[in-house]
This record gives C-alpha cells, sequence and structure tokens, in this order.
C-alpha cells in the first residue's frame, strides 16, 4: 500500500526530540512525531507513597492528558476521575520509565512524568514514552548534580513505537490515518539496549489474527524503530547536559 508522503514501510516519521523545553520543570521534552506532538515534563518531589514510606526507595509515576482540540473534534477535559483509556496510558509510561530507573539510587524522592498531548495523530502513547525518558533524564541528571549522587539513577533509556498490518502489510509508526483502518495494532516498548519491556498487540477485524512469523516481522520492525529513538534520545540528553555544564 502507499503510505501518506510516501513513506516506507519499515521508516520511522520525521522525529525531533527538544530537550529543556520548558523553563520551570526540572525536566522537560517536546517529542515530535510527524504531527504527533507530546509535552513531557518531570517534576521532583520529596517524599514516597505511604505504601513505600522507610524503604529507602524512589518513585516514579506518570500523567497523561490531551489538549481538547489536539483532535480533528474538541474532547473535553478530563476533571477529577480520568478515562479507562487514559489510566491505562499513565500506568504504561510510569511502567516504563521504573524499568530503567535504579530507586535505591533516587532515594525517598517521588518523580511525577507529565505528558501532555498538542497534537495526536496515532502514537501518543508510544511518543510520551520516548519523550518521558528523556525529561526524566535531565531531571534527574539535575538531581544527580545537586546531591552528589555516585551514578545517575537511571542506567538506559526507554522508548516505543507502534508497528502494525494494514492492507496485509507490516508497518512501522502507524499515523491515524492507518492506525484506523489496521487489521493489527501493536505498541512495543523496549530499552536502549534491547530489552522489552511491554508488547501490547491486537488483532481486529475478519481474518486478522496473526501468526508467529508476522509477529517476529513486527517486533524486529519495532526493535530497529526504537534504536533510532534511542539515538535521538542520547542526543538529547548530551545537548541538555551541555547547557547544564555552560551554567
Amino acid at each position: 500500500m502507499s503510505r501518506p508522503k510516501d513513506r516506507k514501510p519499515h521508516a520511522l516519521r520525521p522525529v525531533r526530540i527538544t530537550p529543556n523545553y520548558q523553563r520551570h520543570a526540572e525536566g522537560s521534552a517536546l517529542v515530535e512525531m510527524g504531527e504527533t506532538k507530546v509535552l513531557c515534563a518531570a517534576s521532583i518531589a520529596p517524599g514516597i507513597p505511604r505504601w513505600r514510606r522507610e524503604s529507602g526507595l524512589g518513585w516514579v509515576t506518570a500523567e497523561y492528558g490531551m489538549l481538547p482540540r489536539a483532535t480533528n473534534e474538541r474532547t473535553d477535559r478530563e476533571r477529577g476521575k480520568v478515562s479507562g483509556r487514559t489510566s491505562e496510558i499513565q500506568r504504561l509510561i510510569g511502567r516504563s520509565l521504573r524499568s530503567v530507573t535504579d530507586m535505591s539510587v533516587l532515594g525517598e524522592f517521588t518523580i511525577t512524568v507529565d505528558c501532555d498531548v498538542i497534537e495526536a495523530d496515532g502514537g501518543t502513547r508510544t511518543a510520551s514514552i520516548t519523550g518521558g525518558s528523556v525529561a526524566l533524564w535531565i531531571a534527574l541528571e539535575k538531581m544527580r548534580r545537586k546531591l552528589r549522587l555516585s551514578q545517575h539513577p537511571m542506567f538506559d533509556h526507554v522508548g516505543a513505537v507502534s508497528v502494525g498490518i494494514v492492507g496485509g502489510e507490516i508497518l512501522l509508526d502507524l499515523e491515524y490515518e492507518e492506525d484506523s483502518i489496521a487489521e493489527v495494532d501493536m505498541n512495543v516498548v523496549m530499552t536502549g539496549k534491547g530489552r522489552f519491556v511491554e508488547i501490547q498487540g491486537t488483532a481486529e477485524g475478519e481474518r486478522a489474527a496473526f501468526d508467529d512469523a508476522q509477529l517476529q516481522a513486527m517486533l524486529n520492525l519495532a526493535r530497529g524503530g526504537i534504536q533510532l529513538l534511542h539515538g535521538l534520545q542520547v542526543q538529547a540528553c548530551e545537548i541538555a547536559a551541555k547547557s547544564l555544564d555552560e551554567r
């Protein structure tokens, strides 16, 4: 099938990660994947959840939201109790970020990573994980320097990308036009070292079930995409670290 803008099946959308996008947040990054744009900000606060107290371990959590006009039609702001979809995405982001953070090095601090979707064109949860990892790294680098920690609490980055089957063809990084008609939609979360954190895959519609060979092909495609994202994460963090050196 012909993809929008003649993108190849194995190609990511144009990606940009801008570190230090917000002035006040301890760590922030704007991640742009095609027309999807997510602002990620990490905030540090002393203390940890009650059930974790006196453990000496820190905590990393996430919140996710979408601006009313991030989509084609206005969506109401979520006030009070969030939707099931939002809750599931928040938990996914939090799990992903915790998978690469050493809580014993972090100590009894809580880091909240807010991921706000400015523009949505598919892949908002995967973009949130990729940008959230950069925002978290920057916040913890500032903390490492200020508290003179022996090491950085993050021992790797974590990134994510969607992959799926559309019109019988396996495609990387689905945008909304593709995602809305996909026979198979999958989100893959991996560390920079290539270890899986989470795989979410669903077949939709008649005769859409996939076999072992298709699953392996999708995972291989996702792995290649996340390796590229990892390189961009490292570059963004190097820029942020250099700005700290110059202060």
